[in-house]
């Protein structure tokens, strides 16, 4: 059965009215899962109206009474972290014990955002000059908003909304449309912690919305994460519009092993580091430097037959070293990388593109694959 999900606004689901959608796949199978509404701009501005209605009750409450939100809040992700990691595996791929890594690490800056009430002290200074003192005085600045990528769906939007609610600020979240559910089901989770209705609203949508949000006079802060060329284009909008931007673009991580290097550690961490979430995620490693022939030779010994023996299984396959990648255009995009490292003359060791999971033939899977002698 095919669901709709539309946007989180005031406390309650909304349905979209632009009359646009996204389709959500089940990476597993290849099928859609749900179709998710792509904002209109009068929506956007609908939940900007909405937020900046609620935002100066929330921003009057002392920060023991938003941290104590925070805290409740940690006790319903934790209670509801199985149904959590299941909502991010069933549409981003990654298995249920990495995404109970990604909620935990969003869960981590909710914590410190239980801190608030030390964190927002300010400063005095008596004397500062002849008879002047001088202090600062931390204040919210209104409505800050995040545009999160699809690879961590609840990690980066607890990143983003935790500290700026805590701080006495409403957050509005534009995730991506690839997974929507688990950061909707975050913001039910805000409500039922005790955030007043309008603190925490999500708005589904591409590119349009994205713009709205960067163009939008009534948002004072922007945070994103993704592609490099994404972040400058997301930073210098929003910063030519007044507003304050911190924007994550992309990475690429290089290991290096020495000739003294314990050989079965860093094909550990090799493994886990380079095939991990199949690779999605920004801290992969994709290049591994051994420093001299005798050590390539070692590392590739010992590394050739663990890369072999990955187990490509189903999102919800607790034992599976990863599962699928998130879209059939992922998956493309993927195999065309390899496809050009056997092009330009690198040697390929493991080819994994050949793979496929038996009955479940149309998911976006790749075995694992190895290239040596790369230039």
């Amino acid at each position: 059965m095919v669901k709709d999900i539309g946007h989180f606004v005031g406390g309650k689901h909304v349905k979209g009215t632009s009359g646009r959608y996204a389709e959500v796949y089940n990476p597993n199978t290849g099928e859609v899962s749900a179709r998710v509404a792509l904002a209109s701009p009068e929506e956007l501005r609908a939940v900007v109206e909405n937020a900046r209605a609620a935002q100066p009750e929330w921003a009057a409450k002392n920060p023991q009474v938003r941290a104590r939100v925070m805290m409740r809040f940690l006790e319903l992700a934790r209670t509801h972290a199985e149904e959590l990691a299941t909502l991010i595996s069933m549409e981003h791929g990654k298995t249920i014990p990495d995404a109970l890594g990604d909620l935990q690490r969003g869960v981590e800056v909710v914590e410190f955002a239980c801190g608030i009430p030390h964190l927002l002290k300010g400063d005095y200074t008596d004397g500062a000059g002849p008879g002047i003192d001088m202090y600062s005085m931390r204040q919210p600045i209104g409505i800050a908003a995040g545009i999160t990528p699809f690879n961590f769906p609840a990690m980066i939007p607890l990143w983003k909304a935790a500290p700026a609610i805590a701080c006495g600020n409403a957050f509005i979240l534009k995730p991506s449309e690839r997974d929507p559910s688990c950061p909707m089901r975050l913001a039910e989770l805000f409500l039922e912690a005790g955030l007043p209705a309008g603190i925490f609203n999500v708005v589904n949508g591409d590119k349009e919305a994205v713009d709205g949000i960067l163009d939008d006079p009534d948002i004072a802060a922007v945070g994103f994460v993704g592609s490099t060329p994404i972040a400058q284009y997301v930073y210098s909008r929003a910063t030519a519009n007044g507003k304050r931007a911190q924007c994550f673009g992309g990475a690429k991580n290089h290991m290096l092993i020495m000739p003294d290097a314990d050989m079965d550690k860093a094909v550990d961490a090799l493994i886990g580091a380079g095939y991990g979430s199949a690779g999605e995620r920004c801290m992969a490693i994709s290049v591994a430097v051994p420093v001299g022939e005798a050590t390539a030779n070692a590392l590739i010994e010992k590394l050739v037959p663990r890369v072999e023996k990955l187990k490509v299984g189903l999102s919800t396959d607790r034992e599976a070293d990863y599962g699928p990648l998130v879209t059939q255009q992922a998956l493309d995009r993927v195999k065309g990388y390899i496809d050009a490292g056997v092009k330009e003359g690198a040697t390929i060791k493991v080819d994994g593109r050949g793979f496929k999971m038996q009955g479940y033939e149309n998911g976006y899977f790749l075995g694992g694959t190895l290239f040596d002698n790369v230039t």
